[in-house]
């Protein structure tokens, strides 16, 4: 636990954007909830108005501030029908079930049109979750409307005007894995995956309670998010299963005490939404303690909790993640070394953009720009950690190959070190040309395809000219100490041992 603690708080976090996601948070939702106080809205419409400045802060990530207002005044676009939807079949459960189902295949589905469908897929599935969660009815829906339009407004206030802190030139958008067609394509496939996986929880949810069920649903769909394979599945269920365990035994000491007293309440909801953006990006199992710590206040709040109630939510996790186990395992699979593939081969293929925009920009092309090179190469990094989770976790009964997994991400490491050295020398406007830059990056380039097409091409075949004078020329040694990894890289893609293949993962 002290350790688990300690990696969350001690990660690095460049700019400290996670520390100004999350008090940006705090503030944007703050704002939310008081001003739908101010004009008396009800408990579960101020609730309401929480929630929804909560999904369009957290959720709403395109690749710049313009789109990220789009996709913003797009949410009520898709978040009001479906209010509208799940509200009217408040007393139909087989149309309430049917519906619900569709719009999870839906939402998941959503996510073939990249940030902007990732994100109104979340919203519209949250409408739907909330007004089971809130036992909301049609007549509360002007209000609802209202409180939603209330907390967008609000909530954009804060992002886009009073602490808007986004990059402002166009980072990297990184590009699905291996998209195909149809029942090949990764999106298609989860969509199926996660509707089935659904209707699973929602029986099961319906069997253990007639009026809390959709925890189970709301389960299986948070376990999806973000996901691609199998493995990334399989781990993000069980890492929400700890997350629910640890929050639930935190709030039946913290949350069932406070039984919904006001100020205590809402400070403590205020510290778990920081939680939950803070931790979003380095543990998933944190961010789940957070949230469900947060749904057990609002329990409070709306004077229902209590200890079996909590147990309750445990047991729905549990449903819930195993519908999700019984769905990536049987129900169109997609297996975790597919997607590790495309993510290991982009990366490596970055890796040459990154040595070829640096030798450009070192050769006075002045429209030569590195750093965004680096950044997706960090970002696609980010992205082959997570295809290889299922390898490295603790649990994973393969030594070898997690051991050759975490030999592929130590030499990744290493290039993104070189690469960012390297942007960095390129970026001194006094540094000068030297000619063995084109060779050293034409070996790069070798190496690259040798990783990419080993059947065509053969690895550390040539002699690295120029080295000797690297001590002279820190462009070169970086080039060569890039070289050397992707070398070192060539085993383990070909499944040799002490490697991590791409194919075995």
């Amino acid at each position: 636990m002290a350790t688990a603690l300690k990696k969350v708080f001690v990660a690095p976090d460049p700019g400290r954007v996670r520390l100004r996601s999350g008090l940006r948070a705090v503030l944007g939702i703050g704002l939310a909830v008081s001003l739908s106080g101010l004009v008396g809205h009800s408990l579960v419409a101020a609730i309401t108005a929480g929630l929804a400045a909560l999904l369009a802060l957290f959720t709403v990530a395109d690749s710049t501030v313009r789109k990220q207002a789009v996709t913003t005044a797009l949410l009520p676009v898709v978040g009001f029908p479906v209010l509208a939807l799940a509200t009217s079949l408040h007393d139909h459960s087989l149309l309430r079930d049917a519906a619900f189902l569709a719009v999870v295949g839906a939402g998941v589905y959503a996510r073939k049109w990249g940030p902007r469908g990732h994100a109104l897929g979340i919203f519209a599935f949250m409408a739907f979750f909330m007004t089971q969660f809130l036992h909301a009815v049609p007549a509360q829906l002007p209000e609802l409307y209202a409180a939603v339009a209330l907390a967008l407004v609000a909530s954009s206030t804060v992002r886009f005007g009073f602490w808007c802190y986004e990059r402002r030139m166009e980072p990297p958008v990184l590009p699905v894995a291996a998209p195909g067609r149809r029942l090949s394509r990764v999106t298609t496939r989860q969509a199926i995956q996660a509707t089935a996986a659904s209707a699973f929880a929602l029986g099961v949810g319906q069997y253990l309670s007639e009026d809390r069920w959709y925890w189970a649903v709301g389960t299986v769909w948070w376990i999806f998010v973000n996901t691609a394979s199998r493995g990334e599945t399989l781990v993000r269920g069980f890492r929400r299963v700890a997350g629910t365990l640890t929050g639930i035994s935190l709030g039946l000491i913290v949350a069932v005490e406070l039984d919904g007293a006001p100020v205590p309440t809402a400070i403590l909801v205020a510290v778990c939404v920081f939680g939950i953006f803070y931790t979003a990006a380095v543990s998933y199992t944190w961010m789940m303690l957070a949230v469900t710590l947060m749904a057990g206040l609002l329990y409070g709040l709306l004077g229902v909790l209590d200890h079996g109630l909590l147990v309750l939510r445990l047991a729905e996790t549990a449903a819930g993640a195993a519908g999700v186990v019984l769905a990536v395992l049987f129900v169109l699979p997609i297996t975790t070394h597919s997607t590790t593939n495309a993510w290991i081969h982009r990366a490596v293929q970055c890796v040459h953009t990154c040595t070829a925009e640096a030798a450009a920009r070192l050769a006075g092309k002045p429209d030569a720009n590195p750093a965004l090179s680096v950044a997706e190469l960090e970002l696609l990094l980010g992205r082959v950690r997570l295809s290889l989770a299922p390898l490295v976790h603790p649990l994973s009964p393969l030594r070898g190959r997690k051991a050759r997994a975490r030999q592929v991400l130590a030499l990744l490491d290493d290039c993104v070190r070189e690469v960012r050295a390297l942007a960095g020398i390129a970026a001194d406007q006094e540094a000068s040309h030297d000619a063995r830059l084109t060779a050293a990056c034409w070996r790069v380039e070798r190496a690259v395809e040798a990783l990419v097409n080993p059947d065509h091409v053969e690895a550390g075949t040539e002699a690295a000219p120029g080295v000797e004078h690297a001590a002279g020329a820190p462009a070169l040694g970086h080039l060569h100490a890039i070289e050397h990894a992707l070398a070192q890289l060539a085993a383990p893609l070909s499944g040799q041992p002490r490697a991590s293949s791409a194919g075995n993962c």
